[in-house]
């Protein structure tokens, strides 16, 4: 009698299949050694029923906030189960009262040109409590300090760097794993011309994106027309957009000119340090991600994805 062999998945369907990124899983299984996929004949790694319910587990542990270091090893804790991996629901982190307060553990990775402390301290915030919470208490704070010593000069540009690649890392690889089924309207977040500093807007996405909102990520240095390109083929309820710092204020507000032109009933929502000076008829996000994430959904209400809210 001939036994049927058991189905077996190259990496860009184990992909499909579980929501996660073919380079995240990569960097999972070199990382963390969550999975050991199987190789054809040929080298290519090949995912079982087995190694894509650990994947899925993994990827609700960190939609819902755990950092990727702590959710592998609560799943490998589980995995000699007899019924293997443990079934586990996106849940509250690791038990903690709230994020890491030393905000200057990034500086000094920074100083170090340390990348393994600052990886380090980047698990240790995310597993303290929820990304939103870390976020608005302990990232940006931590980033502030990098800046600030940066400019007296005890962070040279390569140390900022390397703290600004893992963030960017950390926050995009968080922004792929989110499982929440969208249930809310498109947003489009991102930069204007010539903004580079998208780490609070690359949060900002990501809060969205857990709320369920459908979130189309545009990322640094987005020209005013690139902009109107998106919102008449892909027309959003509304965008968001980063003014970081005071020099952002007047490409912003020349992409809200270009905006309102395209589409006048367009809400404009504008977030960052500098979002209080660019008026054109925006609206201020404030400067917490997590209020100002739920505030933008409370905004645009029910209104289906495409249209914007009356």
């Amino acid at each position: 009698m001939r036994t049927s062999l058991p189905e077996v998945y190259s990496i860009g369907h184990a992909a499909q299949l579980t929501g996660v990124p073919a380079a995240t899983l990569r960097v999972w299984e070199r990382r963390y050694g969550l999975v050991r996929p199987q190789r054809s004949e040929g080298g290519y790694r090949l995912y079982d029923e087995h190694a894509l319910q650990v994947l899925r587990a993994m990827s609700s542990l960190v939609a819902a906030g755990w950092s990727p270091r702590t959710a592998a090893a609560h799943l490998l804790a589980g995995a000699s189960a007899p019924d293997g991996p443990r079934a586990v629901a996106p849940a509250a982190p690791p038990a903690g009262s709230g994020p890491a307060l030393d905000t200057t553990t990034l500086a000094q990775g920074a100083v170090d040109l340390d990348r393994e402390a600052v990886a380090a301290a980047l698990d240790a915030a995310f597993a303290a409590a929820d990304l939103e919470q870390v976020v608005d208490e302990w990232l940006m704070p931590s980033l502030e300090v990098v800046g600030s010593w940066w400019r007296d000069g005890l962070v040279d540009v390569a140390g900022e760097h390397v703290v600004s690649a893992a963030v960017e890392r950390r926050l995009g690889a968080t922004l792929d794993a989110v499982t929440t089924p969208v249930r809310g309207p498109l947003v489009a977040v991102g930069l204007a011309r010539g903004s580079l500093h998208q780490l609070g807007v690359l949060a900002f996405a990501v809060a969205l994106r857990r709320l369920g909102v459908d979130v189309v990520y545009l990322g640094a240095d987005l020209p005013p027309q690139s902009w109107v390109g998106l919102v008449r083929a892909q027309p959003p309820a509304a965008v968001v957009i980063g003014a970081p710092m005071a020099t952002d204020v007047i490409a912003v507000r020349e992409t809200v000119d270009a905006l309102r032109a395209a589409r006048p009933q367009l809400p404009v929502f504008v977030g960052g340090s500098a979002q209080d000076e660019v008026g054109h008829g925006t609206r201020a996000l404030g400067h917490a991600i997590q209020r100002a994430s739920r505030d933008l959904v409370d905004a645009l209400g029910d209104a289906p994805s495409g249209a914007a809210p009356a």
